[in-house]
């Protein structure tokens, strides 16, 4: 069947969100495009800046078109900030650029941007980057739409859990001080950086928190993800579906102490104050990193955030670090587990988690 039909036919189910900076296509890119693109449109680099920034997760736009200013510094800045934005790091951004030195612009923004088209060029080759984008979509079989927060609902933890949760950790905490100091102490004497490393997660309704772990990797970690993508044991599933999820084998971005720190699963400890405050469960399934979740809103993932996030679960206990685990399989234990978790399963998985804390791979 002809494409473009296809895309008809599926247009109220599926669409592109662009936020388009600028005026000169703006407005064509609907035209043809049977109602499969959705346009927030701004004149001000500041405040398309402000809206990636505020944008709930779920409606975080999947192109960004720039047209290029004459001040190129600010452009830059601007986009380095998007960049450096976890909730914006699957975004495709795409630069106009009507003047000025081509090779320049090259050189400045080939590093952060997906693609730069130079003028001359018309509305079409837009519309057929876009078009790109849908066949990419319908070929993952992504037709159906995203569930938004009010569909998905909340997670409410049962009060007996919740007890447990924190006499639980805060005994934990008091009883680990000494070895939480120590740790402290050994990763400032082995590299720099922070002690702690504290990152955006998506938890149980895709709450989003500040979720805390001992620093086991060099500071610059976070920038060099996308040039180790060749490296995820989970990048080839053998469903065919796109990874959601990110494990780096024998990561090199990792310090000598916090290899350690990873393989006795010491760097988890600090997320006992998680479950302390609240954005966690002891036992539950693993909370996402942004750019993972927005990955697994479909009606048949994203019930794994229907459940408790915890520090241990299925996944930990059951094949933790094997190469033979594949995205699919870990994505069918997150939803086993929000289906079926009771207060004597949570038990298992904790008695359990103890001998699976010795990992075997350096993951």
């Amino acid at each position: 069947m002809e494409f473009l039909t296809d895309v008809k036919q599926e247009q109220q189910f599926l669409t592109i969100s662009i936020a388009y900076f600028g005026k000169k296509f703006r407005d064509e890119l609907r035209e043809g495009m049977y109602g499969s693109v959705d346009i927030v449109k701004f004149d001000e680099l500041r405040d398309l800046e402000t809206y990636i920034r505020e944008c709930p997760l779920l409606h975080i736009p999947e192109v960004i078109f720039l047209e290029m200013e004459d001040d190129m510094s600010a452009m830059k800045q601007v986009i380095s900030r998007i960049r450096a934005n976890p909730v914006a790091k699957g975004i495709s951004i795409i630069l106009l650029s009507f003047k000025g030195n081509k090779n320049l612009v090259i050189q400045e923004f080939r590093p952060l941007v997906s693609d730069i088209y130079f003028y001359p060029f018309n509305v079409s080759d837009l519309k057929e980057r876009l078009k790109f984008i849908l066949r990419f979509k319908l070929i993952r079989n992504e037709t159906a739409p995203p569930m938004s927060l009010g569909q998905l609902g909340y997670y409410k933890m049962p009060l007996a859990k919740r007890s447990f949760d924190i006499v639980f950790s805060l005994l934990l905490i008091l009883a680990c001080s000494p070895i939480l100091l120590l740790i402290a102490i050994l990763i400032k004497l082995d590299s720099k950086g922070p002690v702690f490393y504290v990152s955006k997660r998506a938890g149980s309704g895709y709450k989003i928190f500040n979720f805390y772990k001992f620093r086991s990797m060099r500071e610059s970690a976070d920038s060099e993800l996308a040039s180790l993508s060749s490296l995820n044991q989970y990048a080839s599933d053998s469903a065919g579906e796109t990874a959601a999820f990110i494990k780096i084998a024998n990561d090199p971005r990792i310090t000598k102490f916090g290899s350690f720190l990873r393989n006795t699963s010491l760097d988890e400890l600090p997320q006992l104050f998680n479950v302390l405050k609240g954005d966690m469960s002891l036992v539950g399934n693993r909370p996402l990193p942004l750019y993972e979740a927005r990955m697994l809103t479909s009606d048949e993932w994203a019930s794994r955030f229907l459940g408790p996030a915890g520090i241990t679960g299925l996944w930990q206990i059951s094949k933790r670090g094997r190469r033979e685990m594949s995205d699919c399989e870990r994505r069918k234990l997150d939803n086993f587990y929000t289906e079926k978790f009771s207060f004597w399963m949570d038990l298992k998985i904790i008695l359990k988690t103890i001998p699976a804390l010795i990992q075997k791979e350096r993951v």
